[in-house]
């Protein structure tokens, strides 16, 4: 499956590659299991080794969101899988996809599983909508993406999911974000975050106000200088 044309990526594509290869899973996937809420509307997946027929088959029950097949084959393609069959049940909400690693071998150990599920979780739960909403427009530049998840990491930020688009060379970023227990986003931390971002607007959403200030509006802007810092 070609995800983008051969030297161009796609930019959600590049957030799930600086998120892979930032974030803590375990961390992410540990604390998300052990939230108290209705795990029926949570994502749950499973995997079962077909070694035999040289692949290993993964069970998805997630409700439909959007891009969901999207961010599964991402998640699976950066994780150097091939995702080589699947087989999506819309009414019982299940999706199957065969996979083996990019050299033909198939899942050999329970780690690996436990890791390829937490993963794939976490992915789909990035589009999940409980989260602080953080809107960056900014001059469009190279490894963008790369600072503006390092400074969330930095701030133990999970994001859940996001949005790009670029035009007339800025980019406009939105971010839906919890912290790492998947709970709300604790406002000190996004007036960390306002210390370290310059040359853009933030808009940031859902209930927020700076932490030493009364309450305020729902949607604040916060106007910085000229450039991220390193």
């Amino acid at each position: 499956m070609t995800l983008s044309p051969p030297g161009l990526t796609h930019r959600e594509r590049r957030l799930h590659q600086i998120m892979l290869a930032d974030w803590d899973y375990e961390k992410v996937g540990k604390s998300e299991r052990g939230r108290i809420d209705d795990k029926s509307s949570r994502p749950h997946v499973t995997i079962f080794d077909r070694i035999e027929k040289n692949y290993a088959m993964i069970t998805m029950r997630s409700k439909d969101k959007p891009k969901l097949l999207f961010d599964t084959v991402c998640t699976l393609t950066d994780m150097q899988y091939v995702d080589f069959h699947g087989v999506v049940h819309i009414g019982r909400m299940e999706a199957y996809q065969y996979i083996r690693h990019v050299d033909g071998v198939p899942i050999c150990s329970e780690a690996e599983q436990e890791r390829v599920m937490q993963c794939l979780e976490v992915a789909i739960e990035r589009r999940a909508s409980e989260e602080m909403e953080l809107e960056l427009l900014i001059e469009d530049r190279v490894g963008l993406l790369l600072d503006i998840t390092r400074i969330f990491r930095e701030n133990s930020l999970c994001i859940k999911r996001a949005k790009i688009s670029t035009k007339g060379g800025k980019t406009k970023n939105t971010f839906y974000v919890t912290d790492v227990s998947g709970d709300p986003v604790d406002p000190k931390t996004i007036d960390s975050i306002c210390g370290q971002i310059r040359p853009s607007i933030l808009h940031v959403k859902m209930n927020y106000s700076p932490s030493p200030n009364p309450p305020q509006e729902k949607k604040m802007s916060c106007l910085f200088g000229n450039f991220f810092k390193v």
